[in-house]
């Protein structure tokens, strides 16, 4: 009786105790609550204009994807007609997988030579290193329409590419390699190449400098040389910096459009299309503004796609 008795004083004594610890607790969720509520009221402006500028407009082109439209006259509705033409014609659906060469050039190319360079200029003295990163990064501010004049003339018959390989005695090779239906795609996506390595440097050696200089040090202690310290301590540090670019440089390869209507306008032939031209090309020029915002929702798809798919792989690796 004397042992019911005594619990039943420790269970009384713990009840405030107890009461405490709840109170508490219901304080700190509230104290979230009114944090959360608080922030988000200070993303609402930036909410309610993004909603305007983009989802609105992305709501209204997947409602006109479903009409066959002229942009004048009354809209006809088609349903997913537009959309199976994706599939259907083999000349859109060769739009759609043009981008993947490009991918190569303006991602996967930029971000291998961006690492080499960003490592090697890591290395080098303070002044140079100023000098060849303004130099790399150059191209990434130079105006489109200058960037193709300049490798129209450098594509030409006679121009520099072609004279340099007459030259070393490769005159075979020489070819108007804009005009060509093998090579026109793959000399366009060396111009994305050109102007994107220059921001993966930049971004890398950004993410160089936030690795700790301890891991290089401890490096060294080990015996690892360049290569070994490379693999060991900068790539593993760039992971993030890695995500970031193949990120960008996949969009800017899906989404491209001004360097191929500048220099080749889909041609020859249908060999350098590309999605964003198609939406270009049936919206203005064939007044097929149905099937225009269908291959525009078709191509945000995609690049939602694969930088969800992206972002989910770097998630899953921390």
């Amino acid at each position: 009786m004397s042992e019911h008795l005594a619990a039943w004083k420790r269970t009384k004594s713990d009840a405030p105790a107890v009461r405490s610890g709840r109170s508490a607790r219901v304080g700190r969720t509230r104290e979230r609550r009114r944090t959360e509520r608080a922030a988000y009221l200070f993303i609402l402006p930036a909410f309610i204009v993004y909603t305007a500028l983009v989802i609105a407009p992305l709501g209204h082109a997947a409602w006109l994807s479903l009409f066959e439209w002229d942009g004048v006259s009354p809209a006809k509705w088609v349903g997913f007609s537009n959309y199976r033409a994706i599939y259907s014609d083999p000349e859109i659906r060769a739009s759609f997988l043009h981008p993947l060469t490009m991918v190569i050039f303006y991602s996967f190319v930029p971000i291998v030579l961006g690492l080499a360079a960003a490592a090697t200029l890591a290395r080098v003295s303070r002044s140079a290193f100023h000098i060849y990163r303004t130099v790399l990064f150059l191209p990434m501010v130079v105006a489109t329409v200058s960037v193709a004049l300049v490798w129209q003339r450098f594509y030409e018959l006679d121009g520099p590419l072609n004279q340099a390989l007459r030259f070393v005695g490769l005159g075979s090779l020489a070819r108007p390699w804009l005009g060509d239906f093998t090579y026109a795609l793959p000399a366009l996506s060396v111009i994305g190449t050109w102007s994107t390595v220059g921001f993966c440097l930049i971004l890398f050696v950004a993410g160089i400098q936030n690795i700790s200089p301890t891991l290089y040090d401890a490096a060294k202690v080990d015996g690892a040389g360049a290569v070994r310290e490379f693999f060991a301590v900068t790539l593993p540090g760039l992971r993030h910096e890695l995500a970031f670019a193949l990120v960008l440089t996949i969009i800017g390869a899906l989404r491209t459009f001004d360097i191929n209507y500048l220099l080749t306008k889909g041609g020859p032939g249908t060999a350098t299309t590309v999605p964003a031209y198609e939406v270009y090309q049936n919206a203005f020029a064939l007044s097929q503004v149905g099937r225009a915002a269908a291959f525009g929702i078709a191509l945000t798809v995609l690049i939602v796609t694969v930088v969800s798919t992206i972002l989910f792989v770097e998630r899953r690796r921390r």
